[in-house]
């Protein structure tokens, strides 16, 4: 297994660099000029320069790649033209929302998604199966951006005064107060330790601080703005689970063994959820870890319709602002979790199929 692993892991290095040449070719491709998109289009040739000159974009292109890969290396992902901030500094800042916002939302695809697609197996060709099937197909072509202003009329003003009224917007109502967990347990630690580092990120996510603190008040404030955006942006995985998950067990359900079971007289809940579902579950693991990296990069409409300052909203200012290190920077993490999801998956087909192992 420690073979398997370490071989995975020595294969995402090439992947890793990939994306970073892949990264900032694709940033410098952008048409437009950070200096005019920056100091606007009057700016002059004295004043582009010299702002070319403090960024380094003056540079040969081969040392700029040089300079962005050695600093990455060490973990510093540079500066923001548009914020003058650190670009760590602000992953800190907008990661949590978009990472509590796509973990919800890939929650809500699993426990809706999964036994859906179970039931659809087991009533192949009935009329449970044809329902879930054409809402499945509803689902994948849908659009996040008018589902989620539909939610927000319906939730937020169709019924509101009423017991399912939801906020339409933002991320706690105005007056919450949040404080870091580790500061509720009187935790003394040094700004520049790892732990702060974790805890302070932790924190920011408004669900678990607010579990970790004990904070009822805000936990229910947090949920209820988080209900809506994590739906909206649930709908495609949640289809492509049920479908991926009806289409496995399917495949199963054919096989010698099954039969096999059955013939043996063991109770059909056990012969599905034990012996089926169990051998459905590699297929299942494929989509939903590719679920979550496309929910941490496809969710800058749902953050954009729902008011949410997270990854996708900056990562658009940045484009249009032709900032390269909020570019460069933000997609750089995004495809570090994509390339750290295929890596759990690769290892939880190892844990699911022993035979992957030993091959």
């Amino acid at each position: 297994m420690a073979t398997y692993i370490l071989r995975r892991l020595l294969l995402s290095i090439p992947v890793l660099f990939g994306i970073l040449f892949a990264t900032f070719a694709l940033a410098r491709l952008i048409p437009g000029d950070p200096c005019r998109a920056m100091l606007g289009e009057k700016a002059t040739k004295v004043v582009c320069d010299e702002f070319n000159h403090r960024h380094g974009l003056d540079r040969p292109i081969p040392i700029q790649f040089g300079v962005y890969v050695n600093e990455i290396a060490h973990g510093d992902f540079g500066n923001s033209f548009r914020y003058s901030k650190p670009i760590t500094e602000l992953l800190m800042e907008r990661l949590p929302t978009t990472l509590e916002l796509s973990i919800s939302a890939l929650l809500i695809s699993i426990f809706i998604g999964i036994p859906l697609g179970v039931i659809a197996a087991v009533r192949h060709n009935s009329w449970v199966d044809v329902i879930t099937m054409m809402w499945a197909n509803v689902g994948v072509s849908m659009p996040v951006f008018w589902l989620g202003l539909m939610l927000a009329y319906i939730f937020a003003l169709a019924l509101k005064d009423t017991f399912f009224q939801l906020p339409p917007s933002g991320r706690l109502s105005p007056g919450i107060i949040t404080v870091p967990f580790f500061e509720t347990w009187a935790m003394q630690l040094s700004e520049d330790s790892f732990a702060f580092t974790i805890f302070d990120f932790v924190s920011r996510m408004n669900i678990p601080n607010a579990i970790l603190s004990g904070n009822g008040e805000l936990l229910k404030d947090a949920v209820t703005h988080l209900i809506l955006p994590a739906f909206a942006l649930s709908t495609i995985p949640t289809a492509l689970i049920a479908r991926m998950t009806r289409s496995a067990m399917l495949e199963v359900l054919g096989q010698d063994y099954i039969r096999t079971a059955r013939a043996k007289g063991l109770v059909r809940r056990a012969v599905i959820m034990k012996h089926a579902f169990r051998n459905a579950l590699l297929p299942l693991a494929t989509v939903i870890g590719l679920s979550l990296g496309g929910l941490l990069g496809g969710a800058v409409l749902t953050e954009t319709v729902f008011n949410l300052s997270g990854v996708g909203r900056i990562l658009y200012d940045g484009i249009t602002a032709r900032d390269y290190g909020i570019i460069q920077g933000f997609t750089v993490v995004i495809a570090i979790f994509f390339v750290a999801l295929n890596l759990i998956v690769d290892i939880s087909y190892a844990y699911l199929d022993p035979r992957i192992r030993l091959n």
